[in-house]
């Protein structure tokens, strides 16, 4: 059971995730950067969003008092219901921090062409609406994110039929949908393009390393 610490903190991020992300996710649906202009970026710095209107679910990561010895990073879910957009789920972490900017494949910092770092999962919120039961687990939508961390080489990244464009930094969230495998869902592939149409590197929904970082370690 939760603790009456945890259930404060967990309510906290409730309504403030209500606050921030439907603010957020219209900027990234027009183009804009992320971070609202009422949002004082040394209190909270949302470091990416993603929107997939297609699908009707988003990401958002976010870091709280960036650069403090109490900075935490925080991965929030979010779904269309309607015409707004609700908070869904999210994970936490106390260890994370405001990520190194963005450098070339191989340097101090930046192994591969595309490194996986945090991200969270859930369920559709709208199916858990209407199917409580487990029997619906292995048929319902999932909602995934990744954090990545990509090289300066990388123009843009394609994530399943999705083209995605790297930030000026080198890290964005993508988010994702999948059917639920009974324990979360399964990423698509993902495939960094350079600025000239060529493909630098891929990392497949089971792999931990970039295609890139195992011809490195083969010696190829």
């Amino acid at each position: 059971m939760p603790t009456s610490v945890e259930l404060r903190r967990m309510r906290r991020i409730h309504r403030w995730m209500g606050i921030i992300l439907p603010g957020v996710a219209r900027r990234v649906v027009n183009g804009r950067a992320p971070q609202p202009g009422w949002l004082p970026r040394r209190w909270m710095t949302v470091v990416s969003g993603d929107v997939d209107l297609d699908a009707g679910i988003g990401a958002v990561w976010l870091v709280w008092r960036p650069r403090a010895a109490k900075a935490e990073t925080h991965t929030a879910l979010m779904e269309l219901c309607g015409e707004e957009w609700q908070y869904t789920g999210g994970g936490s972490s106390s260890d994370g921090d405001l990520p190194v900017k963005r450098s070339a494949a191989g340097q101090p910092g930046q192994v591969g062409m595309i490194e996986l770092g945090g991200g969270a999962g859930a369920l559709r919120r709208a199916n858990r609406l209407r199917h409580p039961y487990p029997h619906s687990i292995g048929t319902a939508p999932w909602i995934g994110s990744n954090q990545l961390q990509v090289a300066a080489e990388v123009d843009h990244l394609l994530v399943g039929r999705r083209r995605i464009e790297v930030p000026g930094d080198s890290s964005l969230i993508v988010v994702w949908k999948s059917l639920s495998t009974g324990r979360g869902g399964t990423r698509p592939l993902i495939v960094a393009m350079g600025r000239d149409g060529s493909e630098l590197s891929r990392i497949g929904p089971h792999d931990g390393m970039d295609s890139y970082t195992w011809a490195k370690l083969s010696g190829q």
